[in-house]
């Protein structure tokens, strides 16, 4: 349990003693200076506009009947009745006490729950690009931090492997493979060939024919349509499971649940609306009109589940994935990242999905959606020709730029040596500079400020990570073995532990709202109260007593191992020098 949570059971009980409604937020918040003290308890605030009281009479009232013997050495009223706390140092050294030698580093998270998570989901028509890198990255960090908090976690790869578009291309591969061309050649870059099978559409009506029969053959089985199909689809998940490693993402062959899954369900979803009358016939396609979704004149937001050509679409596709997340998988909540210009789209699926029954009843269904990656010119991020950038070009131009900074700040690292360490701090500056961004909002694609060693960037945060492991190195200390009492003699030391004692915390934010850069902030700071820590602590100088050096070793570890964890989390990993 953190800190957080420890203090509003106390807070939360002592308002109930004090005869204030249960309801009543306790609204347990960080100090933002440090003469508030480290927590704020502000729910005499709130309780008293309801009981029509002053707050300094409530917070006194709470203050009577607060017991923080055990974990504060001050409780204070302030201001117009906020609680400040002061957390007593033998007790945030007894917290800090507990990391040493605990994977979880303390964290113990109740109410565990299956969480099913929808991210990437890349178009298999094409070869992933630039747009697919937010979902990609954000999902896998809240993925990673849902299941190191204990949740049992479902991932859902909604890759588009279906739809009108694979007619043509599976035409297309036809008449490559006809005239002698192997398939993984033919479809080494899916871009070059979807644009030559859309111009040979365009072009040529007698294959524009031959690929709309294809589309139908496909929907209906044909067992040739479906193989040349299943060949291209094949070809394209290599393409995506080569990024997905190389970006260091968790997802893998396993975690697929494309579109073609859900084929077989479709006509089923019909069915069921029909029965339960919530589908009309307008203009030959079936719609549901939901009233709950009305606009501002009161006209009912329209979901066309199935075309008048007898075609279904995402939306029906969508309200059958999550009735298999809801009733077969059984979850407890249903994460969607997905970008925000689908916000409509997903308020419809849940909201139909709610009301035709395809989910049960208490499930969680969460859209997190996020913005755009920007070019300097406040554009979307093209390349310098206006095309699409390929997501394989970006990460290896990122690994190549890291490798020259690599290699000018460390000439003396052989060719092996500058590689491994490129990639990952190029692969690292690329995800931090996109997590480390408020989510919702789009961002500058800057590859000089991504890869400074200055800053809020991964390379910043990587080279502190080395640097605290250069202590133990310089000392001749197994890093993995370290036993040491905390103690603290100065005020730095007491902030840093503060700041490592509110990791859990951050982590429940992040797996709460899913938004990673509060996790980016976190280690931010982390970083700088170190350094901070290291200019006014020295640690193997002559001069500082056992006790004391075991002490600052034993916070140094704790630092060096929850920045490792943390940037993990992220998907960034850590090296013990650059």
């Amino acid at each position: 349990m953190s800190i957080k949570n420890l203090i509003e059971l106390r807070v939360r009980a002592a308002m109930s003693a004090a005869d204030m409604p249960d309801d009543c937020p306790a609204n347990i918040t960080l100090s933002t200076r440090p003469e508030f003290g480290n927590f704020q308890a502000n729910g005499a605030m709130a309780a008293a506009k309801r009981l029509k009281s002053r707050p300094r009479d409530l917070a006194a009232e709470i203050i009577k009947h607060l017991d923080l013997t055990d974990i504060a050495d001050h409780v204070e009223i302030a201001g117009p009745g906020f609680i400040n706390i002061h957390l007593s140092n033998k007790f945030i050294g007894a917290q800090l006490q507990k990391l040493i030698g605990d994977e979880k580093l303390g964290l113990q998270v109740p109410n565990q729950q299956r969480v099913v998570v929808d991210y990437s989901g890349p178009n298999l028509a094409k070869e992933m690009h630039v747009g697919h890198l937010r979902s990609t990255i954000i999902g896998d960090a809240v993925v990673r931090t849902l299941e190191f908090l204990g949740h049992d976690v479902v991932r859902q790869n909604h890759m588009g492997d279906w739809g009108t578009q694979f007619g043509m291309l599976i035409a297309e591969l036809e008449e490559h493979l006809g005239e002698g061309e192997r398939p993984e050649l033919a479809l080494g870059d899916l871009e070059v060939f979807y644009q030559q099978a859309k111009q040979h559409f365009d072009q040529d009506e007698k294959f524009a024919q031959k690929a709309r029969q294809y589309v139908v053959k496909l929907q209906s089985g044909d067992h040739h349509c479906r193989q040349l199909w299943q060949r291209f689809i094949n070809i394209s998940i290599t393409h995506s499971e080569a990024v997905y490693l190389n970006l260091n993402v968790t997802l893998k062959h396993s975690d697929i649940k494309a579109e073609s899954a859900y084929n077989e369900d479709l006509a089923g979803i019909i069915e069921s609306l029909e029965q339960q009358r919530l589908l009309v016939e307008d203009q030959g396609a079936k719609v549901v009109f939901l009233e709950e979704l009305a606009d501002k004149e009161g006209k009912p937001s329209p979901v066309i589940v199935q075309k008048s050509d007898g075609g279904f679409l995402y939306a029906t596709t969508d309200l059958a994935a999550l009735r298999h997340r809801s009733m077969t998988l059984q979850a407890d909540r249903v994460l969607y990242f997905i970008d925000a210009r689908q916000s409509l789209h997903m308020k419809q699926v849940f909201t139909l999905a709610k009301k035709a029954g395809f989910v049960n009843t208490g499930i969680a269904l969460e859209h997190l959606p996020f913005g755009t990656m920007m070019g300097k010119d406040g554009k979307p991020f093209k390349t310098r020709t206006g095309g699409t950038v390929k997501l394989t070009e970006l990460l290896q131009e990122g690994i190549e730029r890291a490798c020259t900074l690599v290699r000018e700040k460390n000439p003396e690292l052989d060719i092996d040596e500058v590689a491994a360490i490129g990639r990952k701090v190029g692969i690292g500056a690329i995800k931090y500079a996109d997590l480390s961004k408020t989510r919702t909002n789009d961002y500058i694609f800057d590859w000089d400020s991504m890869l400074s060693f200055e800053g809020n960037t991964a390379p910043y945060l990587q080279y502190a990570y080395t640097r605290i492991r250069s202590i133990f190195r310089r000392a001749d200390i197994n890093f993995d073995c370290l036993t040491g009492n905390i103690v603290f003699t100065t005020q730095q030391e007491k902030d840093l532990a503060l700041k490592l004692l509110q990791f859990g915390t951050t982590l429940e934010q992040l797996a709460l709202d899913g938004y990673p850069h509060i996790l980016c902030n976190y280690l931010y700071e982390l970083a700088s109260s170190f350094m901070t820590f290291y200019e006014h602590c020295p640690i193997l100088r002559q001069d500082v007593v056992e006790d004391t050096r075991s002490s600052r070793l034993a916070i140094s570890q704790l630092t060096a191992r929850v920045m490792a964890k943390g940037l993990d989390l992220l998907g960034i990993e850590v090296m013990e020098q650059m």
